[in-house]
Parts: C-alpha cells; sequence; structure tokens
C-alpha cells in the first residue's frame, strides 16, 4: 500500500489538533484538500471521502488509532474524531488528567448512563457530590464487612473546587457537554471513545441502530426496556402509514413525546418556517387517525422533569448490574 500523502496527513492533524468535528466541517476541510466545491455532496467525492478514510486506518492500525465516527446523541449529528482501541498502562500515560480526576469523570458517566428516563444528563450538582471512593474496586465489599477501606489518599482528598475546575475542563476537552436548565451530559468525545466500554458494560442499546441509548426515548410500557434515538425514532416512522408502536411489546408508543421532539429538532435545524409547514402537514393529516395517532395530539406544557419516575425499570437494571 502506498504511504499517506500530505492529504491524509492534514485530515488527520485536523482531528488531532481541533479535536472531533462534525461531518460537514470535516467534509469541508477534505473538500479543500482534494481542489473540489466545499458544498459538493456528488457521489464520486463521497467515494473517494471514504477512500481517504478507509486508507488512513488501514495505517492508524500499525498503532492501535482509529478514525472514527459517531452520532452525537444530543443533536443527532454526525462527527469524525481520532481514537484509541487499547486501554492499558502505557495508553494511560498519554492522558494529561490524573487519577482523582478520571475517577470523578467515571463516576460522572455512570450517573448518567444509570438514568432511568433515558435523559441522558444529571445536574451540575449532582455530579459534584459524586463519591470518588465508589470508583475504588472493593471499597463496597470492604465497607460492609468493617475492614479498613483501602482509598487512595488523592481521592479522599479531591476537593470540591477541584471538582468544579475539573467540571470545566471536561465539558471543554469534549468528554463532556454543558446542557440546558443546569445539567450535564456525555461529550461527542465520550460517544467516539466509549463505543465499546458501552457495550460492555451492558448499556441498553437503541433497538434501531444497535448504539448504546444514553439520550433515547423509552417505551410506555414499565415492563420493557426498549429505548429509541429521537432521530432513530424519526427514521423507523417516517412512513405516513406506519403504526407506531414498540418493537419490544407492542405497546402504542405516546404521541406527545414524538411531537415533542420533532419540533424542537426541525425548530433548531430549519427554524419557524419550519415548525410552521410540519403543524400544517399535522392538519392535512387528521382525517386519517392511523397517521395521526402517533403525532397530533394536544400540547403537554409539563416540564420534562415531571414525567412518572421508571421505578420498575430502574430498579432491575440496578439489580441486573449487580
Amino acid at each position: 500500500m502506498a504511504p499517506l500523502s500530505w492529504r491524509h496527513h492534514t485530515l488527520i492533524q485536523s482531528l488531532l489538533s481541533r479535536g472531533p468535528l462534525n461531518e460537514d466541517d470535516f467534509f469541508s476541510i477534505f473538500s479543500q484538500l482534494t481542489v473540489k466545491n466545499s458544498g459538493s455532496r456528488q457521489q464520486q467525492d463521497r467515494k473517494l471521502f471514504n477512500e481517504f478514510l478507509r486508507k488512513i486506518n488501514a495505517e492508524l492500525s500499525f498503532v492501535q488509532l482509529e478514525l472514527r465516527a459517531c452520532r452525537n446523541q444530543y443533536d443527532g449529528h454526525v462527527y469524525y474524531g481520532v481514537v484509541n482501541n487499547v486501554e492499558d498502562d502505557q495508553s494511560k500515560l498519554g492522558t494529561k488528567y490524573t487519577v482523582p480526576q478520571i475517577s470523578f469523570y467515571k463516576g460522572i458517566v455512570e450517573a448518567i448512563i444509570h438514568d432511568a428516563e433515558g435523559e441522558g444528563c444529571i445536574f451540575n450538582t449532582a455530579a459534584l457530590y459524586i463519591r470518588l471512593e465508589t470508583q475504588v474496586h472493593g471499597a463496597t465489599d470492604s465497607q460492609s464487612q468493617g475492614g479498613a477501606t483501602q482509598i487512595p489518599p488523592a481521592l479522599k482528598n479531591f476537593s470540591m473546587s477541584q471538582k468544579e475546575k475539573t467540571l470545566d475542563q471536561l465539558v471543554n476537552d469534549q468528554w463532556l457537554c454543558s446542557m440546558p436548565e443546569g445539567k450535564i451530559g456525555i461529550g461527542v468525545r465520550s460517544f467516539l471513545d466509549l463505543r465499546s466500554w458501552f457495550r460492555t458494560n451492558e448499556v441498553t442499546a437503541c433497538e434501531v441502530c444497535n448504539e448504546a441509548a444514553i439520550k433515547a426515548q423509552l417505551c410506555p410500557n414499565e415492563a420493557c426496556n426498549v429505548r429509541l434515538h429521537s432521530y432513530c425514532l424519526q427514521k423507523k416512522f417516517s412512513g405516513k402509514r406506519v403504526e407506531r408502536v414498540c418493537s419490544g411489546c407492542g405497546t402504542q408508543l405516546q404521541g406527545s413525546t414524538v411531537k415533542e421532539e420533532l419540533i424542537e429538532e426541525i425548530s433548531n435545524a430549519d427554524g419557524s418556517s419550519q415548525r410552521r409547514a410540519e403543524s400544517s402537514r399535522k392538519r392535512r393529516r387528521r382525517p386519517h387517525p392511523e397517521a395521526s395517532a402517533g403525532i397530533d395530539t394536544a400540547e403537554d406544557d409539563s416540564p420534562p422533569m415531571s414525567k412518572p419516575k421508571r421505578a420498575t425499570r430502574s430498579s432491575a437494571r440496578l439489580s441486573s448490574d449487580e
């Protein structure tokens, strides 16, 4: 295989220096390197783009790195980044984070993925009060047996101010993301880097794409663990005459939940004119009950946090993890 050209090197360097890039920005860099129109989305350009990525990954595999794509579950956009495929003591030397900071990050991620409501976030205050000693293997067993817990002093002495600084740093580095109402979510770097970790730890996967469903819609049936990303939900039920039911238990999906996600994403992506057009299409579909049952319902003004707690689903998941 021919060695990588300066164009390949530039693509790799753009990700290493800037961090994960969304698909439009990354493809724009590729277009400039190949002297193509940055707005072009022709089939031959996309084919060349994929060939570039395959060649880059063939070379990066020798150093156990990978140029990977993932979808940000909060905005539905595709991002590209370079990740390490091996987790060992040598690779850990490459991080700029200390042991307490890494334990703090792991505690936040675990708290987010165990959210039974599928919100994919926790409050900043909840993140700051996460106990780092829970990340020490055997600490809980030692405490329950009345023995001395072997907790490193660095974890014990990790102050609140250090947590606040670390939280800001993790957000700036895109390991976490800042969300409205003072909440913290999973960052795009984590979606890229933790794909295998999500699967190993049996994080519930989306029924459509089979990726970890961190920010997802839940089946209304308390006994059902089916989750769907909002963008996968739209794709799955894009047909006008497709019945909106859960693939796991056959329960009718709640129309209000689907409607909120559709309106929010359309408003963010295309503006209010698109939202008015969507409302108009909904009114035209009203004569067809099977088509409008999943979308055209009364407005629900209650805040997201007012939804009923899914104690059954949460307790089942926690017991299975133990």
